[in-house]
Formats: C-alpha cells, sequence, structure tokens
C-alpha cells in the first residue's frame, strides 16, 4: 500500500517534465491524480499512460473561472481533494529590462494563482486535513545575475508558503515548499540540446553532487511531504538542490591557495 493510498491530488502542470514525475510518483503511491496542464496532448497523453485514478482537466492556471471549474471536476470525478501541489510555473524573464507586462505574468502564474487556488481548494482540504505543496528554487533565495521576475517570484512563493501554514494551521492543512536546484527539466533540456552530459558537467561548480537531479528525486520529496510520515512539517522548506545551498561564495574553490600562487582545480 502506498503512503498516499485514497487521497486525491490535484498537481497543476502535471502533464510534462518535473510535473509530470510529481504525477507519476503520486499516482504510484496509491493517490488518485488530477493533472491541471494547458496541453491537451500532453494532459490526455500522461493519463493514458497512467490508466486508472487519474484524471486531466485544461487549466489555465492565470484564470479563476478555470481554477473553480478544477477544483468542481475533481469533486466531481473523485469526491474530495486532499493535496494540492503548485509546480506549474513561468520562466519570463528579461533581467533588468523585464517589461511590465512580462513581470505581470511571470508573478500571476507562480505566486497569485498558487494562492487563488489554495484558496479555493481550502474547504475541501480542511475536511480531509490535507496539505499543499508548493514547488520553490534556489533562485528565489539567492539573487542570479541577469534573472529578476523569476527569482522574485519564487521569493514570493517561499514567503506565501508561510502566510498559508500560519493561516490554514486552524483547519489542519499543512502547507510546505520543496526548493530546487538544478533539476533535468524542459528548461535544462532546450538549453543543451537534450544533452545530459553538458548538464552534468556544468552544473559542477554549483552543487556538492557534481550533477543535475532527476525529477523522479523531486517527486519522492514532495510525496514525502504529502505523506503523514510529514505529519510534524508545516510551514517549512526542503531543499532539493544537490549541495546549492550550503556552497558559500568560494564554491569548491578555496581563496587562501589562490592568493598563495595556486591554481583552481
Amino acid at each position: 500500500m502506498g503512503i498516499l493510498q485514497g487521497r486525491v491530488a490535484i498537481i497543476t502542470g502535471g502533464a510534462a517534465s518535473i510535473g509530470a514525475a510529481i504525477t507519476k510518483k503520486i499516482h504510484h503511491e496509491g493517490a488518485r491524480v488530477v493533472v491541471a496542464a494547458r496541453s491537451e496532448d500532453k494532459g490526455h497523453a500522461i493519463v493514458k499512460e497512467l490508466g486508472g485514478n487519474s484524471l486531466f482537466v485544461q487549466t489555465d492556471i492565470t484564470d479563476d473561472n478555470a481554477l473553480k471549474l478544477l477544483i468542481s471536476e475533481t469533486l466531481e470525478a473523485f469526491g474530495s481533494v486532499d493535496l494540492v501541489v503548485n509546480n506549474a510555473c513561468s520562466y519570463g524573464d528579461d533581467g533588468p529590462a523585464t517589461a511590465r507586462e512580462t513581470w505581470l505574468s511571470t508573478l500571476n502564474t507562480n505566486i497569485v494563482s498558487a494562492a487563488i487556488l489554495g484558496e479555493l481548494a481550502r474547504p475541501h482540504l480542511k475536511k480531509k486535513n490535507g496539505s499543499i505543496v508548493n514547488v520553490g528554487s534556489v533562485s528565489g533565495n539567492f539573487p542570479h545575475i541577469g534573472r529578476w521576475a523569476y527569482p522574485v517570484s519564487k521569493a514570493a512563493l517561499k514567503h506565501l508558503t508561510k502566510s498559508q501554514a500560519v493561516n490554514y494551521a486552524s483547519d489542519r492543512i499543512r502547507v510546505n515548499m520543496v526548493t530546487l536546484g538544478h533539476i533535468w527539466s524542459d528548461p535544462f533540456e532546450g538549453l543543451t540540446g537534450n544533452n545530459r552530459a553538458h548538464a552534468d558537467k556544468v552544473s559542477v561548480p554549483y552543487n556538492l553532487m557534481g550533477r543535475v537531479a532527476d525529477p523522479e528525486e523531486v517527486a519522492n520529496v514532495v510525496a514525502f511531504l504529502a505523506s503523514e510520515a510529514a505529519s510534524y512539517m508545516n510551514g517549512g522548506e526542503t531543499l532539493v538542490d544537490g549541495g546549492y545551498s550550503a556552497l558559500g561564495p568560494e564554491q569548491h574553490f578555496p581563496l587562501m591557495p589562490l592568493l598563495a600562487g595556486g591554481e583552481q582545480n
């Protein structure tokens, strides 16, 4: 029996990349899953792959009516909502030159939609002592040169997680966040031309594992946070970053030997 047996989970952006891995893991752990995504092709494909106890609802998470429909279709199909995973996000970002329209679109997708969906799901989560898992990023903890809108949105998501946890505690709803480092996902595939070896090589200075993570490594932590095994975890941030956050400014290269005339290796 899986650790999420009998639960009903909504996963936004759950049809592709990291979201697909989360959907599959949660389904594998016994939950009935509702995939909320924009792509019909990918949404229908993952539901076909999973077979029973899965549903695709085409959803634009920036549309409140679409979110209300998502909740109602979930209830109609499965009768409850036990878990919401706010995974869908926008990477719209041109650094200091980011236009207002892009700022608003990125913030609307990455932070406002998570807040609205959580509130719509709240009365149903309350009935089941449910939980919310928000998918954050190390970009929300550290400034990244040339990127503004995406990191700011993820920083806001960290604060939203704590705000939701504080406000929803009286309803016995837990809210936690996974903070991701470099994950093999659609953006990495696109930037590298689907070259995983290159992505691993480039990541070496940035984390302690010397590689990017598999999306399944994220999914395992999301499933744990949603389960009773994490029953005393609330308002927290769980790092899935391969040690990215543990590295200081010197990263893997100590300053003193370099000052003494050594070489970086």
